[in-house]
């Protein structure tokens, strides 16, 4: 597999970018600029601490990120966006904020995949990726000081899909392809511009993921890959969207908590602005400070009394 070089696949989200606004060269600026690809990529980035595989294929990587100060490390899953395709984004993309979480304490389990441009990635193979990548986290996580008390998914753009869809995934049948023996049970989900509804997906004529990554539903499979027409775990699941945002507006959040409010689920959903895609994953960003925020106050009560002592 040869990666995607730097240069390409900021033009490739520039292009996605472009796409979903219907927007041109030739058009007036606006009056408040949101950030664009190259804002937040050509900065410096940060690395993480270890990277670890949980498979043979180049892409089956998790990248930890391990913080300061007292064990056990409260920590998080990530995972990365780009249409599902591995040609716009890998895990790198998240590293800004991942730094930013292991400067405020956190650690991070940021989770590479096979998108469906890749050979075994779409149904069911993107879906093992993720589940045993974040399921490593149980058995690997605390050898790098990770409490595994608390479980919060994290994900942007098509990783807030599997974000959510982690959450859901041990009500699956255990028949299931895609479920695995003992799936990891988060306690919450964050999607941030996330597409979650993959058959709503396939009525949007003109988005720049296509019908939401074609073979990623396995046919049609819904019930098992579309979180809103997933069986429902008790997981608090959080919705983060920016009202400038053209690859995930707030109206896609909106209708996904009305789905999941039919089905007896309480979905809590932020708008901020103004700011756009780039913004959700930008550390200086109010999207960003919102989203930490939580986070922390999703972990607070993670370390053990006895432990915290220590």
């Amino acid at each position: 597999m040869t990666r995607t070089g730097p240069g390409l696949r900021i033009a490739l989200l520039a292009l996605l970018a472009v796409a979903c606004s219907g927007g041109s060269k030739g058009e007036a600026p606006m009056a408040q600029p949101i950030m664009q690809w190259p804002d937040l990529l050509n900065q410096p980035r940060p690395g993480p601490d270890h990277t670890i595989r949980y498979g043979d294929d180049p892409l089956q990587l998790v990248d930890i990120w391990v913080p300061q100060g007292p064990l056990p490390h409260r920590a998080v899953i990530m995972i990365h966006g780009g249409c599902w395709q591995t040609d716009i984004a890998e895990r790198d993309i998240m590293n800004y904020i991942a730094d930013d979480l292991r400067k405020s304490g956190i650690g991070v389990w940021n989770i590479e995949y096979r998108g469906v441009d890749r050979p075994g990635g779409g149904y069911p193979g993107t879906y093992h990726d993720v589940g045993q990548a974040a399921d490593l986290f149980l058995e690997k996580g605390p050898d790098y000081g990770f409490s595994t008390r608390r479980i919060v998914t994290i994900g942007h753009s098509a990783g807030g899909h599997l974000a959510l869809w982690l959450a859901q995934r041990p009500k699956l049948m255990q028949t299931s392809d895609i479920r695995g023996d003992n799936p990891v049970r988060p306690d919450a989900a964050i999607s941030q511009g996330g597409l979650p509804d993959l058959r709503e997906g396939t009525k949007r004529t003109g988005h720049p993921c296509g019908t939401d990554a074609p073979g990623l539903m396995g046919g049609g499979r819904y019930a098992e890959t579309s979180p809103p027409e997933m069986p429902v775990s008790d997981a608090a699941q959080y919705l983060f969207n920016t009202d400038r945002d053209p690859v995930a507006p707030p109206a896609y959040a909106d209708a996904y908590k009305a789905r999941m409010a039919a089905k007896g689920v309480t979905v809590e959903t932020m708008v901020h602005g103004p700011e756009g895609h780039v913004e959700l994953i930008a550390p200086k960003s109010k999207s960003w400070a919102a989203q930490k925020k939580l986070i922390i106050a999703l972990l607070e009560d993670e370390r053990d009394p006895a432990q915290q002592a220590d």
